[in-house]
């Protein structure tokens, strides 16, 4: 948010659409095994890319189950640690999440890399309700973490170089589904 634009250049695709499905599937069995309710489950996107993942999760917890957690959205523009580096205005999107009192929110990312976007996500939780416990889910974890933060469910472990960036594409917001890994170009 704070960063400059950088000249990024794809390397690879390093999780195809189908991979990407499978690993949809395997963080919805994930989160109906350790929660075992999903009575008291709330799945919660941070925007941009966590919104649709979590509505992708919530959709396959329902086929297992035959009941869909609720869901919700969560912006955390105004709870980032670098808004005063940010030189233009922020854009503040709607925040669409139910009380969160004594529920188990499971907030759902694409990429984990420092824990600075899940640290603000918290923040902004609990002036939401006060959870009963909070979970994480991530596409991919890169590593590098700034924070004492770790995902509880994870796609895939990446390990990339500070030069490298993960772009995850959905097919909402991209026009297809899969996971490419790019680099920063000098």
């Amino acid at each position: 948010m704070g960063e400059t634009a950088v000249a990024l250049k794809e390397k690879a695709e390093i999780i195809d659409a189908d991979g990407l499905r499978r690993i949809i599937i395997r963080i919805a069995h994930e989160i109906v095994e350790r929660n075992k309710n999903v009575e008291d489950l709330v799945l919660v996107g941070i925007l941009r890319r966590g919104v649709p993942l979590a509505a992708r999760i919530a959709r396959k917890i329902e086929e297992i189950e035959g009941k869909a957690p609720t869901e919700g959205n969560l912006d955390i523009t105004l709870y980032r640690d670098d808004l005063s580096t940010v030189a233009t205005q922020p854009v503040v999107a709607r925040t669409e999440i139910v009380d969160i009192t004594d529920k188990v929110v499971v907030l759902v990312d694409d990429v984990l890399y420092t824990g600075r976007t899940v640290r603000a996500a918290m923040d902004a939780l609990v002036d939401h309700g006060r959870p009963r416990s909070v979970q994480l889910a991530v596409i991919v974890d890169r590593g590098h973490r700034e924070l004492p933060i770790r995902a509880d469910f994870v796609g895939k472990n990446v390990p990339t170089s500070k030069k490298e960036v993960i772009g995850v594409k959905l097919a909402e917001l991209d026009g297809v589904d899969g996971v490419v890994i790019k680099e920063i170009v000098d």
